[in-house]
């Protein structure tokens, strides 16, 4: 480790850093986004990145590193006039995304997760068991629409950063644009989270139990936000680059319980009142065979 501290800290490794760039920095993000895993424990990379010396010497390269983050995106702000939704094409077409509806979709989630926290009693009750449930934060598998914006080059953030992409090779972007005054919350950083969460909490001590322990180490009790809440405040929750880097996968303390940020991409906005409308045709977008992968407009060729 010592060997890799000295890198760490050298003249060579901050030159570097200070001189990536937007596209040195997506790359980067790419590789730590892909990795990312909320049902086992950490990895021996995940590890080493937790000792002190590490992050000590990681420091002033971080420092680096968020002169490009600032250049590339804003980090505490949603670019409204920019947001794309993304759906994955390899294996069929897809109809245009449902922008109506939601609250429907939210009672259909609400009531599936309190479903799923009631059976999770029957589970075992040693957080090491080797039992696995929906692991994730947001509320996934809800068929709400969710959007992240275009940058130069690329039609939407989601074609490249996915938590444990599945490694799709086509996808068709939508433009959306939501209404004027539209309500957005935005999670720039973990207060941020941690605010959200007490503001509308849900117990999901049960259901989350054996996943967030395995992540975190930590046995409950664990809370995260009641989505159905949360959509009579706002219309939208936003996860900013930073706030994703500063509190994905981290237990944040909510009082006397506990709360992990788990299976939302950065720049993703969730948008939980129907308050989007299409801007312009799609475009089609292929993946090119590259580490990361890159993506070309289809459309154009």
């Amino acid at each position: 480790m010592d060997d890799l501290v000295h890198a760490l800290g050298s003249p060579d490794a901050l030159a570097v850093a200070k001189s990536a760039g937007a596209s040195g920095l997506l790359a980067g993000l790419v590789e730590a986004v892909d990795s990312a895993r909320y049902w086992q424990e950490p990895d021996d990379t995940d590890e080493l990145l937790l000792k002190r010396p590490v992050l000590t010497a990681l420091g002033p390269v971080a420092t680096a590193l968020s002169v490009s983050l600032a250049a590339w995106v804003r980090p505490s702000s949603v670019a409204l006039d920019r947001q794309c939704y993304v759906q994955w094409t390899d294996e069929y077409s897809l109809q245009p995304p449902s922008l109506t509806a939601a609250a429907d979709k939210l009672a259909r989630w609400k009531a599936s997760a309190v479903a799923d926290e009631h059976q999770a009693a029957d589970r075992p009750r040693d957080p090491s068991a080797h039992w696995s449930g929906r692991w994730w934060s947001t509320p996934a598998l809800s068929d709400l629409v969710t959007t992240t914006r275009s940058i130069t080059g690329l039609g939407a953030t989601k074609l490249m950063l996915v938590e444990d992409s599945l490694g799709w090779k086509r996808a068709r972007v939508w433009p959306l644009a939501p209404a004027p005054g539209s309500r957005l919350y935005e999670l720039s950083d973990p207060t941020a989270w941690t605010d959200l969460v007490a503001r509308y909490p849900m117990d999901v001590s049960l259901s989350k139990r054996h996943d967030w322990w395995r992540t975190t180490g930590v046995d409950g009790p664990w809370l995260m936000p009641d989505w159905s809440a949360v959509a009579t405040d706002y219309d939208g929750v936003h996860l900013t680059v930073r706030g994703y880097l500063t509190t994905a996968g981290r237990c944040l303390a909510v009082g006397q319980s506990g709360t992990v940020l788990a299976g939302w991409n950065p720049d993703e906005t969730y948008w939980l009142n129907d308050v989007l409308s299409p801007v312009t045709a799609p475009s089609e977008w292929q993946s090119l065979e590259s580490r990361p992968p890159s993506w070309v407009d289809a459309t154009k060729t």
